[in-house]
């Protein structure tokens, strides 16, 4: 992957800080926090797939299901979340 320039590393900055003011509007999270947790940009879409089967308008087993079938996709999202709000386990 060739080197971002000048300006395409604070395009990307912007955008990770835009990504994370928007989702603290919706979490107990900072968005310095979200920005620790998840970093790249693969951890943001990771949470991102987390937050639709979580907010899906579905019922409870209908979202387990989904996330048994999506772990692969979302695991890492939910290993940080519970370690942020569990870090003694």
């Amino acid at each position: 992957m060739p080197k971002k320039s000048k300006i395409g590393e604070l395009a990307s900055a912007a955008t990770v800080a835009e990504f994370a003011d928007q989702l603290s509007s919706y979490t107990t999270l900072t968005a310095s926090e979200i920005s620790i947790l998840f970093p790249k940009t693969t951890d943001r879409v990771e949470l991102m797939e987390l937050l639709k089967i979580v907010g899906a308008a579905t019922d409870d087993n209908e979202k387990k299901a989904q996330l048994m079938a999506k772990i692969d996709r979302v695991g890492g999202a939910v290993l940080k979340i519970v370690q942020k709000f569990a870090p003694g386990l």
